[in-house]
Order: structure tokens, then sequence, then C-alpha cells
């Protein structure tokens, strides 16, 4: 790898007249998120000229979009999405579900340094004033960041978890929200997995199901999206890319950051559960709903 040559080569693929999409995609998919960090600073002392000023004025639309969220760095990225999710023309509950719901604690504490420094604003602060309620409360409780993350499961606790969302959902009339919050936000992932299995003897029907007939709206989608990421992380997001292309229309926000955001992590496994879950590769059904530029980088991001 020489950031230098790649410099150069997205420099030849923006001058002159038009713009070699291909030659950036091909450039900038085959990096990882470090090394395009390497090709920014290189770019602006061999070539004295800002990369990402010169790649917006060149790209548009979607692909654009994606170009861009590849240059960010990972933390700034989820930063981004969420300040637009928040700051944007109405609130993106669905981005802020997703991103407070998947990422681990220290990609939370990284994020909330990050977003204090870029906006002067706590994300706690702007998460309690553009949202209300219990939905509020969950997106604050994961905000902190505070799981247990060890892997020690109490067994006789685990029992009296799931008695206690028993008796605050199904068993009672109306339901005892912030109990599902407090076991659901803070208790450790093979705890919670231990609490489940419990909970289906005790109620005779899984957590999700209790969480769908007793909740509903954002409060009902934060908790289902905080369980699916506990039981399985990349089945959560093959739902996700699913939903955002299904139907009428594309849910482009949706898909683009899932696509970035995950490129490096888990994509191998979100295309295996994807085809698992929907008998479809991730790979044609982004070919059937996207055209052209956006098409091309996203498939690439794919792989396979």
């Amino acid at each position: 790898f020489s950031a230098e040559q790649e410099a150069q080569a997205l420099r030849k693929a923006m001058k002159g007249f038009g713009t070699d999409e291909d030659a950036i995609i091909e450039t900038l998919t085959k990096l990882n998120v470090s090394q395009r960090q390497q090709v920014l600073i290189t770019y602006k002392s061999t070539i004295g000229r800002d990369l990402i000023d010169d790649l917006k004025s060149e790209l548009s639309g979607n692909f654009e979009r994606v170009i861009i969220g590849l240059m960010t760095p990972t933390t700034m990225y989820d930063v981004h999405e969420l300040r637009r999710a928040l700051k944007g023309a109405g609130t993106d509950e669905g981005c802020l579900i997703e991103i407070l719901a998947s990422r681990t604690n220290a990609e939370i504490r990284h994020i909330n340094e990050n977003y204090k420094l870029q906006y002067g604003s706590t994300l706690e602060d702007d998460i309690a004033s553009d949202t209300s309620s219990m939905f509020r409360r969950v997106l604050v409780s994961l905000s902190t960041g505070n799981r247990d993350e060890g892997t020690f499961v109490d067994e006789a606790l685990a029992q009296q978890d799931a008695q206690c969302l028993y008796e605050a959902g199904v068993k009672r009339w109306g339901t005892d929200e912030v109990q599902f919050m407090s076991i659901l936000c803070t208790r450790n992932r093979c705890h919670l997995l231990r609490v489940f299995d419990v909970y289906r003897g005790i109620a005779n029907k899984d957590i999700t199901e209790s969480i769908k007939s007793e909740m509903s709206g954002d409060l009902e989608d934060a908790l289902l999206a905080v369980v699916k990421c506990l039981r399985n992380k990349p089945a959560y997001f093959a739902e996700r890319l699913y939903k955002s292309m299904k139907g009428l229309g594309t849910d482009d926000s949706t898909l683009i950051r899932v696509m970035v955001s995950r490129s490096e992590i888990d994509m191998l496994y979100i295309r295996r559960e994807f085809l698992a879950m929907y008998g479809k590769s991730l790979h044609s059904f982004i070919k059937g709903d996207c055209s052209g530029d956006y098409r091309k980088v996203l498939l690439r991001l794919c792989g396979g």
C-alpha cells in the first residue's frame, strides 16, 4: 500500500474534463478505513488540495454520500449520522436506535467524546431535547455505554429478571416499561440470553412477542433492536438492509449507513444471515434496487 500512489490515482480520476468514477470506486474500496485516512493526509501534503472537497465537487447524490462515508473515520461517521438524525428535518428515530443499540460500550464512549468536541453539546442532551417519554429514557440509557460487558450468568438473578419482565408486561394490565428498560439496557449479553430462555418458559412466548404486544412505536422498535442485537447482530443488520430495499422506494440513508459502517466489521456474516433469512443474496438485492455508480460502489462493499 502506498498512500502517495493512491492519492495520485484519485487526483488523476478527478482532474481535467469529466470524472473517472470507476477509478475512484476501485481505489477507495480496496483500502481499509485507516489506509483511506492516510491517503487523505498524503493527498493534502503532496497535491496541496483537500480530498474531501475535491470529491464533493466532482460527485453527487447517493454515490457521493457513500464515498464521503468511506472517507470518514468510523467513530466520526457514527457521530455525523447521529447528529443528522437529531438535527435534520424531523428526527430519524431508526438511525438513533440502530447505532445506539448495536455499538459496544467503547464505541459509544468514543462517539460521546467526539460528538461533544464536534458540536459543543452532549449527545445525551441532544437526545433529551429531541425525543420524549420512555423512548427518550431508553436512548439515554443506551447512550451512556454502560452495559455490563462481562460473561457471568447469575442463575438466580436470571430467574428473577425473567419473572420481573413477565410481571411488568404480560401479567399486568398496562406495562411497567421501566422494568423492561432497566433489565434490557444494563445486563450483560450472556445473562440476558439466559433470561430470554427462562422467560419463554414462564410466559409461554418469546420476549420479542411480548415487546410487540406490550409496546408500540419507537419504544417497541428500540427494545426489539436491543434484543435482536444481543441475540445476533449480523441478523439485525441483515433485516435493516432488507427493510431498506424491499417494497416501493429505497431508504437510502439506512442502506448507505449499514453498508459503510459494517463493511469492515461483519459484512460476511451479514451476507450469510441475509441469504438464510430471505432466500436471496444481499448482492442480488442491491443489484435489483440501485443503479449506476451508487450500485457499483455498494456491490463492491458487499463483496461476493
